[in-house]
């Protein structure tokens, strides 16, 4: 059997046919499964029950179990721990904001880029996510998601094909209908991907930059080894002026490591000129590492100095810190 997930509306149409039945009664299923968000073939009363018995038989839906749930304090934020076909976990995060519904979808079981303010690369990687299970964990949500984060668990320009097809699924107007310009692609700089992504999709494009230089972030960001931070750069202005899309530049700030005056002054320098904002993201504490968070009057201090430059910058509100739903403390664990 194979997921259902992973099946476009083209090749259900053929199953039907092949099955007997009308090509229409695919975009019967497609509208149970995506519009409705019914993930159970019995549950489609407006199908006959030998079709479906027939798309029980042969497809897997859903993949995902849930293993774990927290709120948060303010309601606001949700964590789902979710167990794959093999045993393995993985989490997602929804955000709720007026008028808006955000879901964090991870990417990879663990993640490669092992980043030091990071619960996520703690245990390294595992294995990347099939499209099927990254969809699910945005149409098992209690609500509908009007935007899509890929800012999880994982890297997911190293798990390309499948986050693509994942984003086609998400924008396609027959599933979920989501705006390209509502779903945002988070990555440490694979530069090869950067390139590809241009001529896939326009999505928002994110990268977690979180040093001002190559020397410091390769001592916070391991996989900075492998890209320069220059070609990084030069890549995604390329992503930018092809997409006509602007970029976001995430820089977490840690205490005496990157938010001194003379880091956003390097900061500034560096995005001069750039079509970009900056989001500022006060480092948010993981069990068994050392960093600290600076104090409100530091950021607002190194918020100051960009501003100054002109560069439009965001100071991230924490959300779901509570329940470590929030930036950098998606981990491998049971809850």
């Amino acid at each position: 059997m194979q997921s259902f997930c992973a099946t476009s509306l083209k090749d259900l149409q053929q199953w039907m046919v092949n099955l007997g039945e009308r090509a229409y009664h695919a975009i019967q299923v497609f509208d149970w499964v995506y519009k409705k968000k019914v993930l159970h073939f019995d549950k489609m009363s407006n199908l006959k029950k030998s079709v479906r018995d027939c798309l029980q038989e042969s497809f897997i839906l859903p993949t995902l179990k849930q293993r774990g749930h927290l709120s948060s304090e303010d309601q606001d934020t949700e964590k789902f721990l979710w167990e794959l076909s093999d045993q393995k976990l993985v989490e997602s995060v929804w955000i709720e904001a007026p008028n808006r519904g955000t879901v964090c979808v991870s990417s990879q079981v663990g993640c490669p880029a092992r980043c030091a303010f990071c619960a996520s690369g703690k245990g390294g990687f595992v294995r990347n996510l099939t499209s099927s299970e990254i969809i699910e964990q945005v149409l098992l949500m209690p609500k509908k998601a009007t935007h899509v984060v890929f800012m999880g668990m994982g890297e997911p320009l190293e798990n390309y094909d499948e986050v693509i097809q994942a984003i086609q699924a998400f924008t396609d107007p027959e599933r979920m209908g989501i705006s390209s310009r509502r779903v945002t692609v988070s990555t440490v700089g694979v530069i090869p991907n950067i390139r590809k992504l241009a001529n896939d999709c326009k999505v928002n494009l994110a990268l977690s930059l979180h040093a001002p230089t190559q020397e410091i972030r390769k001592k916070i960001i391991p996989y900075a080894r492998k890209y320069e931070l220059l070609d990084i750069l030069l890549a995604m202005e390329e992503y930018a002026c092809k997409t006509k899309r602007d970029i976001t530049f995430e820089y977490t700030l840690i205490a005496g490591i990157n938010d001194r005056k003379e880091d956003a002054e390097l900061l500034a320098d560096l995005l001069k000129d750039k079509q970009c904002t900056v989001n500022l993201i006060p480092y948010n504490p993981i069990d068994g590492v050392k960093l600290q968070r600076p104090s409100k009057e530091t950021i607002q201090a190194f918020r100051q100095i960009l501003l100054k430059s002109k560069i439009p910058t965001t100071w991230r509100y924490t959300k779901g810190k509570d329940i470590a739903a929030a930036c950098g403390q998606l981990a491998l664990q049971v809850f």
